[in-house]
């Protein structure tokens, strides 16, 4: 397994940012790509796997395919996700095929989606160097983390084989440490 530069900082988004980026995003298919890339914490080249077949809207699961040696599953979506992707379908239409398509109809490319998120970054005036796709997953797992405390779900979340993959998150945001360091607050 490839090791991770640890030198570097997690760029993150915060929910504030995320919300800021929202705003600014008008087209259906682009909400629906990057709530979906930032619910899931998918990779740009992720979201042109999605085909049609992977949602159900009767259950609102969709199957979340992985790559880099992740763990493909099937999750059910938040309400916002269900709701952004119903629009869709109904945009898109319901022919079989990739759930997010290009101009010429092949699934949407890593390269697009680049641009699309540094694009709509500039526009919610996010830095640049926080401007790209993959802050998004970042962003995902450390607000997973923050808001539900436990490691193991943010592994399963984000398809992680190996929990080490996971435990980087848990080094920005540790909800077990502000716990203890609030119960522990008058020790002596």
């Amino acid at each position: 397994m490839k090791q991770r530069q640890t030198d570097k900082p997690l760029q993150f988004l915060s929910p504030e940012e995320i919300e800021a980026l929202f705003r600014v995003i008008a087209s259906t298919r682009d909400k629906a790509i990057f709530r979906l890339m930032y619910h899931r914490g998918l990779r740009a080249s992720e979201i042109g796997l999605m085909q049609l077949s992977d949602w159900s809207p009767e259950t609102e699961r969709l199957l979340v395919r992985r790559l880099k040696g992740s763990i493909s599953a099937p999750f059910k979506l938040t309400s916002i996700e269900a709701r952004v992707l119903r629009a869709w379908v109904r945009v898109r239409g319901t022919a079989a095929g990739p759930m997010f398509c290009s101009r010429k109809h092949s699934p949407v490319s890593r390269r697009q989606v680049y641009r699309l998120m540094s694009g709509y970054c500039r526009r919610a005036n996010i830095p640049p160097e926080r401007a790209h796709p993959h802050v998004l997953k970042h962003s995902c797992a450390t607000h997973l983390l923050e808001k539900l405390g436990d490691i193991t779900i943010v592994q399963d979340w984000l398809g992680h084989r190996d929990i080490k993959s996971t435990m980087q998150y848990a080094k920005v945001v540790n909800p077990s440490r502000e716990r203890a360091t609030e119960k522990m607050r008058d020790w002596q």
